[in-house]
């Protein structure tokens, strides 16, 4: 995707936001007596916390109820992806990039071989960083580039997150695989046969008054 089809689609992203404002419903940012900071579509009933009108939500923004309203479509619209590995240096301008621009993202860490072909199938390479801005992919960092791409998508230049939001801790990209079953011990019996097959046990022998060469009937008299 080309950076001006980038940024005319956020452009409409935009537009839609100004023509569904009045719809919206208000987000407030609570800091209660404790101090406490919770977010909610309603104000709050005790007269003593503190509210704070953050943004108007529409139905169609992302998620999270605690971004401004502008912040939350242009994510919706282009969610941020960001794809790093330990000491990576080039891993972490592009997190410190994200973060000081207040732009809110998902972090996959890729530190495992399964983390790794995973990250070739998305990419069709090994490299890191990898980023995802919407669908447009970006290999390695450049500074200049990011930036580009970001700014086209819509998001602010400064940082707009409200005061105390967290950002998500990386998560592996690869799913966690569970550890193998071990396998049932062996039979005792295979175990001491010197060639791995069982021990043939002899026949018990016959009864007395069971047959015998001379009476092959076992009858008994």
């Amino acid at each position: 995707m080309s950076v001006a089809r980038l940024a005319a689609l956020a452009a409409c992203a935009t537009g839609a936001l100004l023509a569904t404002a009045t719809q919206a419903q208000q987000v407030h940012r609570i800091v209660g007596p404790d101090g406490k900071v919770t977010f909610s579509d309603r104000a709050p009933e005790d007269k003593k916390a503190q509210s704070t009108v953050l943004s108007t939500a529409s139905g169609g923004g992302a998620s999270n109820p605690a971004l401004p309203t502008e912040l939350r479509q242009i994510a919706s619209r282009f969610p941020v992806t960001l794809y790093t590995g330990e000491s990576c240096s080039p891993c972490q301008q592009a997190r410190q990039l994200l973060v000081q621009r207040g732009v809110p993202f998902t972090e996959r860490s890729v530190n495992t071989n399964d983390d790794l072909d995973a990250l070739r199938r998305l990419s069709g390479e090994s490299a890191l960083p990898f980023g995802t801005i919407g669908r447009q992919q970006l290999k390695g960092f450049s500074d200049a580039e990011w930036t580009q791409y970001l700014d086209a998508a819509g998001y602010p230049a400064q940082s707009r997150l409200p005061r105390g939001y967290t950002q998500p801790a990386a998560t592996p990209l690869a799913p966690t695989k569970a550890p193998a079953a071990s396998a049932p011990d062996a039979p005792q019996e295979a175990a001491s046969a010197p060639t791995g097959r069982l021990r043939r046990q002899a026949p018990p022998p016959p009864p007395p008054g069971g047959p015998t060469p001379s009476n092959p009937a076992g009858i008994r008299f």
